[in-house]
């Protein structure tokens, strides 16, 4: 099925299911532990072996000699994969580096050799007995220092690097007011739940892998193509996954790895990463440094906005896309957006929940701030003046499917009790506590992908749904099992889904906040080819059947699924593709974020005191577990904007704070109150679901309100994220 024009009235508009507020389907499995992890899959392997990564202890240079007979000679052992041993490989379609390196070796920690033994115990001795001696090599890991030599980097996910309408620089120079500030964030770790995970099997030539992995076929491809085997003989099974946020989006070694190790020794072989080991080996998202420059009237109005951004990565990746939301969210008829690389030695930047707009927000969102104190203007108001209905690079010609920015704003200020702020920083007290608000406009692009599923019916009237869809804690489960019911008329519990096997039809997985709309839209596509088969079957016409309380009608005639369906079942399968319309209309999400910090007078330590959020996002599919993805993203966004910050040791190269000891992200103490408004809106233009993604966008402009609280609450403006107390003391002190 094809979505190339705007959706009209169809089954899902009946809001039986859809829309309503659902418990998980998965919840119990969940609770109770009967929802396996991929390292937990002993009903599958009951006799894995088990890996140890040995990490590279340099950041860049190559192997001069590796010496593994202590190793080999330690108890357990079966095997030793290095890149002598393991067969000709390439690279993943997806990767930036190698996963597993030798001789030459890109970044800290890189896997370099696999020791495979009988116990956990004795393969990660028995990998303390590797020696590695090295020739080390001069690397650049200092983003600011190599900040000149950024280079214009190719069109990408993002799209072009840069973005030019009408004349900055002239806007800029004759403008009543200018804001030109630098703002700056750092590495960040995702930090999830869940590490990556694998358990790899060989039948022959034939592979299974089961994986903590949110893209199926992006992970059967470039594992096959890593291998040179072919995709038919690689099997991914990741039906749950205890989080990802962006850091499972493609292969990683602890999957190849074990592949390697298993046809080494014969015998499955699991492989887990080291949480230690996680922020250097993996991904994670890019430090930025961003110049913003804004020209508006004295009422506010923007004429001229810049927005440019540096960030860095291994040679062969793409940039942290910070300008993204800048080149929609606000009016201005004279615009710059650029992006610059800088090859950094440092572990691989890549995607984190909502990459881009999460850090880009963080500046920008703070920069309207700082506009809003130089016209006198209230910070909401000043975001309604600047809000356009089109696109303003393009112009009237494309103008959003729908944006509702503004009704977020006022209904979001208006829960919040906004109008009771101070506008004069530190005013506020509370005992020992300055006190202030703060906000900030979300935006993320909304994003849709092709989709597949296949459906069906059995003999007891039963709806089964299987798609490679994977489920990463954002309730995958439940919306498509909302899905399969409101379209075959039958209750939630009579729905079973079956995802994360690459033996299912390929879905759209789960990243970019493209997840949900897609793969339910999927599972419509799939549903409306069973219903013309069911219909067939009942001799009614397709487009004139109804479906509810398990039964096909026409009129006053209706017929059981579980009779048209037999005893041998009906399935039907199709895929949902989309056409022009995003080219033909911008398509986002929006919100609007409101947070108040209490700010201790002598320690400078920064408490959330509570946060709120009005978000548009189209239909909302579950509002429970909408609700929940959006105070998830919420609270990444306080991590961001307070403690957040991989720290490089620009000596060597390395994440020094890679554990969860030192990485520190927020805990239930930190987020006492949150609240979450969705504001009603149907988008036709974006699927027949008429649904957006919201997973990412509570993170976005989230971190920016924190920014803008604290300064309400104390007067002190800082641009350098995180914004910890050291930073506050300083300021307090100069």
């Amino acid at each position: 099925m094809k979505f190339d024009t705007p959706a009209g009235r169809n089954p899902i508009d009946q809001g039986r299911v859809i829309g309503i507020p659902h418990d998980r389907i998965d919840g119990a499995a969940k609770v109770t532990g009967t929802a396996p992890y991929a390292y937990e899959r002993h009903d599958a392997a009951p006799n894995a072996a088990y890996g140890w990564i040995v990490g590279s202890a340099i950041a860049k240079g190559r192997i001069a000699a590796m010496d593994l007979r202590a190793a080999e000679a330690s108890p357990g052992v079966l095997g030793i994969v290095t890149h002598a041993n393991a067969g000709k490989l390439t690279k993943g379609s997806m990767n930036t580096a190698h996963l597993l390196g030798g001789p030459q070796i890109e970044h800290y920690e890189q896997a370099l050799a696999l020791v495979v033994a009988d116990t956990f115990e004795n393969a990660r001795a028995a990998a303390a007995l590797v020696r590695i001696d090295y020739a080390p090599e001069d690397g650049k890991f200092d983003l600011a220092a190599e900040r000149l030599n950024g280079v214009i980097p190719p069109q990408g996910f993002g799209g072009p690097a840069d973005t030019k309408a009408g004349d900055f620089d002239g806007a800029f120079a004759s403008a009543a007011v200018k804001l030109e500030q630098t703002y700056t964030t750092p590495d960040q770790s995702h930090a999830m739940m869940e590490p990556h995970a694998s358990i790899a099997a060989w039948n022959g030539d034939k592979l299974t892998l089961w994986t903590s992995n949110q893209m199926i076929a992006w992970g059967v491809g470039d594992m096959a193509k890593t291998l040179g085997i072919p995709k038919e003989n690689v099997r991914f099974v990741s039906p749950y996954i205890g989080g990802g946020f962006g850091s499972k989006l493609f292969l990683r070694a602890d999957a190849l790895l074990a592949a390697l190790g298993a046809r080494q020794v014969g015998r499955p072989v699991k492989v887990a990463i080291a949480r230690p080991q996680i922020p250097n080996n993996t991904t994670h998202r890019p430090a930025t440094i961003q110049r913003i420059r804004i020209g508006a009237d004295k009422d506010g109005v923007i004429d001229a906005i810049a927005h440019e951004v540096w960030s860095g990565d291994l040679p062969g990746g793409g940039p942290e896309t910070a300008a993204q939301q800048t080149r929609l969210l606000y009016r201005g008829d004279n615009r710059l957006t650029a992006h610059r690389l800088v090859t950094l030695n440092l572990p691989e930047g890549n995607a984190m929940r909502a990459p881009g707009e999460a850090v880009g927000l963080l500046a920008l969102e703070v920069a309207m701030d700082e506009l809003a104190e130089a016209c006198g203007v209230d910070p909401v108001e000043l975001r309604i003046r600047n809000d356009v209905q089109y696109d303003p690079e393009a112009g009237p010609q494309r103008p959003f499917s729908s944006r509702k920015l503004v009704e977020c704003l006022r209904a979001g200020a208006d829960r919040f009790g906004w109008s009771k702020r101070n506008p004069r920083p530190g005013q506020v007290r509370d005992g020992r506590w300055l006190v202030g608000m703060g906000m900030a406009s979300a935006f993320r692009n909304n994003l849709t992908e092709k989709s597949g599923a296949r459906i069906g019916v059995d003999g007891q009237g039963r709806v089964i749904v299987e798609t490679d869809m994977t489920d990463i804690g954002t309730g995958s489960y439940t919306i498509i099992a909302q899905t399969a019911a409101e379209m075959l008329g039958v209750d939630l519990d009579q729905v079973t889904v079956r995802l994360g096997d690459s033996r299912f039809p390929v879905s759209s997985g789960s990243g970019g906040q493209w997840g949900a709309n897609s793969s339910t839209a999927g599972v419509y596509a799939a549903a409306m080819a069973l219903r013309a088969k069911l219909a067939e079957k009942a001799g009614y016409p397709a487009d004139q059947a109804q479906f509810d309380d398990g039964l096909v009608r026409l009129g006053n005639q209706s017929q059981p699924l579980a009779a048209l369906a037999g005893a041998q079942g009906l399935w039907a399968e199709d895929s949902m593709e989309y056409g022009d319309l995003d080219k033909r209309y911008a398509q986002a999400t929006f919100g609007a974020h409101f947070c108040e910090v209490g700010v201790d007078m002598d320690t400078a330590e920064v408490r959330v005191r509570r946060m709120g959020g009005a978000f548009a996002a189209g239909r909302i599919l579950n509002p429970k577990s909408a609700r929940s993805q959006v105070i998830g993203a919420m609270t990444m966004g306080v991590g961001a904007a307070l403690m957040e910050a991989l720290d490089v040791d620009t000596r060597f190269g390395f994440f020094v704070n890679h554990d969860m000891a030192e990485y520190q992200v927020p805990v239930h103490a930190d987020i006492p109150d949150q609240d979450v408004l969705f504001i009603e809106e149907l988008d036709d233009k974006s699927s027949p679901m008429k649904a957006k993604g919201v997973g990412e966008l509570g993170i976005c402009g989230a971190g920016a309100a924190v920014a803008n609280a604290i300064y309400n609450a104390t007067g002190i403006r800082l641009r350098d994220y995180p914004l910890t107390l050291d930073k506050l003391l300083k300021a307090q002190a100069a």
